[in-house]
């Protein structure tokens, strides 16, 4: 393979004039990193709403839960990315349509969005998986000593489920980062935006994507080992194998 290697670029200044493109390549990282905590709080919020409903005796909260699940995890994400960024503007009232396309952080907005509502269905998922995991009683005594089903699932259910769920919940979250790539396609600078970038400015296409795998792997090795010491932290003796 005829390539002129050249790791000297990540060095040299970058033609937009913000810095080297290794500054390029760390702003992209702030923008993946902002991104996926946000798209988080999304997932984490609404994931757990659901999975609580699929937790529910009710059969109409079972439908609905399984229904948003279903939706959300079956369309691919870079289909639900198109229709939160082309196609939600122009379903709505003009002038909402015209505010939500003029917006300084559109595709930041929209990847916030579009992955967190992605990411929620699996969260779902994991939720309702912890909560079924816990022994019925916990339930009971919940009854037994007065709380209303709102504040046992607050006081009792969730604290618990939360413990046992946050292995598959780390592993969610590693996904979260990952799927922020895919806001490149709607224009937000992240990471890998930053990478393409950088390599069709340079045509050091090797350096740029190795840079930015590195920087994926050295991401995702911090967040692992930080998890990794809360689910020990966290550990309920008995339902998990944290240690």
């Amino acid at each position: 393979m005829n390539y002129h290697w050249n790791w000297g670029i990540l060095l040299e200044p970058s033609p937009d004039g913000q810095g080297t493109y290794l500054d390029m390549l760390l702003g992209g990282l702030r923008w993946t990193i902002v991104t996926a905590l946000c798209a988080w709080v999304v997932a984490l919020v609404f994931g757990s709403a659901i999975g609580v409903l699929r937790t529910l005796q009710s059969r109409t909260a079972q439908w609905v839960a399984g229904a948003y699940v279903e939706l959300f995890r079956n369309i691919p994400l870079l289909v639900q990315l198109f229709l939160w960024f082309f196609v939600v503007p122009e379903l709505l009232p003009r002038e909402w349509g015209i505010w939500i396309k003029q917006l300084r952080y559109g595709a930041f907005y929209t990847a916030v969005v579009a992955i967190g509502l992605y990411m929620s269905s699996r969260v779902a998922t994991q939720v309702s998986a912890g909560i079924s995991a816990l022994p019925k009683g916990q339930r009971m005594a919940g009854t037994a000593i007065g709380l209303t089903p709102a504040q046992t699932y607050r006081y009792i259910l969730l604290p618990m489920a939360y413990r046992i769920v946050l292995p598959p919940l780390t592993s969610e979250f590693l996904n979260t980062i990952k799927n922020t790539s895919v806001a490149l396609t709607i224009g937000l600078m992240e990471l890998t935006g930053a990478a393409r970038s950088m390599q069709e400015f340079s045509f050091q296409v090797f350096e740029a994507f190795t840079a930015a795998t590195v920087i994926y792997l050295l991401l995702n090795a911090i967040v692992t080992f930080g998890m990794r010491a809360l689910e020990r932290r966290l550990a309920v003796p008995g339902f998990n194998a944290a240690r």
